[in-house]
């Protein structure tokens, strides 16, 4: 069973995810949009925004110093497996408030405004449910570790991690992880499953071609019955 859930079902998430993504651009071009709606409603949209956002950027920024350097590193520096905690709870607790909080304000803002309510669909619902359910699962897990001698996931699930992109499979390093470790590893396993035919392919999206286009020349429309002289 620790095979299959820790070792298979991976590689399945990550399949779908890539190929799910290609897919979709190679069929649905049009629809690689984030569909702003922000000519509906700007005021929430900017507050939820800029909360989850940048809320998301920090907690990314931390799994990346949690789970993809070894703890080798910190150890090479002189960081203790204590300061190393401290320091991640101190800045990825806000964060992931932060992004929670930025989440669910979206997520009112498209229950209470009719117009928002009514455009919004099932792939959207989908997004927002699942982020949810991840960022949740993520601030719980996180909750059961703030004490000083909290769990190391840096000895366990980084190792497994990065076990898994070079194909050295160890399930048997998941075994001792907390129950809401992995509630939200799965967590974040259905939000790739669902990412790429949801709007969340537009974080993939990068405007590079803006950066050599032409300048849009704008003129003023003369109407028909007026003459140059007029002017």
């Amino acid at each position: 069973m620790d095979l299959l859930l820790w070792g298979v079902f991976p590689y399945i998430v990550l399949t779908i995810f890539i190929l799910g993504h290609i897919y979709r651009y190679q069929k649905d071009q049009f629809g690689w949009t984030t569909k702003s709606s922000e000519f509906l409603e700007k005021k929430q949209l900017r507050v939820g925004s800029l909360l989850f956002h940048w809320g998301l950027l920090f907690v990314f920024g931390g799994h990346v110093l949690g789970l993809i350097i070894p703890v080798g590193f910190y150890n090479a520096l002189g960081i203790t497996e204590h300061q190393y905690h401290m320091i991640a709870i101190g800045f990825g607790v806000p964060a992931g408030i932060a992004a929670f909080a930025g989440i669910l304000l979206l997520t009112y803002r498209r229950i209470s405004v009719k117009r928002i309510k009514a455009t919004t669909s099932p792939g959207d619902w989908a997004a927002l449910i699942f982020v949810l359910l991840a960022l949740l699962s993520g601030l719980i897990a996180t909750s059961f570790n703030v004490d000083a001698q909290g769990f190391d996931y840096r000895t366990t699930i980084a190792p497994w991690l990065r076990g898994l992109f070079i194909f050295n499979l160890q399930p048997e390093l998941m075994q001792s992880v907390p129950i809401w470790f992995k509630i939200h590893i799965y967590c974040t396993f259905a939000l790739y499953v669902i990412w790429p035919f949801t709007r969340l392919v537009h974080a993939f999206s990068f405007p590079l071609r803006y950066l050599r286009r032409s300048y849009v020349i704008y003129k003023k429309r003369v109407p028909r019955n007026t003459t140059k002289e007029s002017f």
